[in-house]
């Protein structure tokens, strides 16, 4: 990747509905390359999709709960029900396995609590789990999908950066 994909990837993970026109004068190319530049980062794995981001109050799951789960166990057997289970559950937004004292985090959208505690049943009853733990976002003060693009992966930025 070199500095042209960067600004494309930097345009897309902010506004995905500009035309293929537009993407490719804001990188100075015309529109095959940039097209085909695209296409390229799809088909590497680097873009791997294109989505509408959603407001979720205005879709009805207001509430954010970050779950804190600490094994009941670590066998292959546990982590293929509890991970099979949690990807399955259409509120479960986020799963990451973690290190330290819990072993997974999850970011879960639901519309009010009572929704919650249904969903919390749910979740103990897919594995045995030593502790649950719930933490309920009050307010949301930043949220983006857009990563920061480290320049480690653009050889030729940094190359330029290093020149100035």
């Amino acid at each position: 990747m070199d500095e042209i994909d960067r600004q494309l990837l930097e345009i897309l993970q902010h506004d995905a509905t500009l035309s293929i026109a537009q993407m490719a004068e804001r990188v100075g190319l015309s529109a095959t390359p940039c097209w085909k530049r695209i296409q390229k980062l799809e088909a590497s794995g680097v873009i791997t999709r294109r989505v509408a981001v959603v407001d979720p109050d205005s879709v009805g799951v207001g509430l954010s709960v970050l779950v804190s789960v600490e094994a009941g166990e670590h066998s292959p057997a546990w982590l293929e029900r509890f991970s099979t289970g949690v990807a399955a559950m259409p509120e479960v937004m986020e799963v990451y396995r973690t290190a330290g004292d819990v072993d997974y985090i999850l970011r879960v959208a639901v519309a009010d609590m009572s929704e919650y505690d249904a969903f919390y049943k749910r979740l103990i009853a897919l594995a045995p789990m030593k502790n649950v733990t719930s933490r309920f976002a009050m307010e949301r003060m930043k949220f983006t999908t857009a990563y920061p693009l480290h320049p480690r992966a653009f050889p030729d930025r940094r190359t330029t950066d290093a020149e100035e």
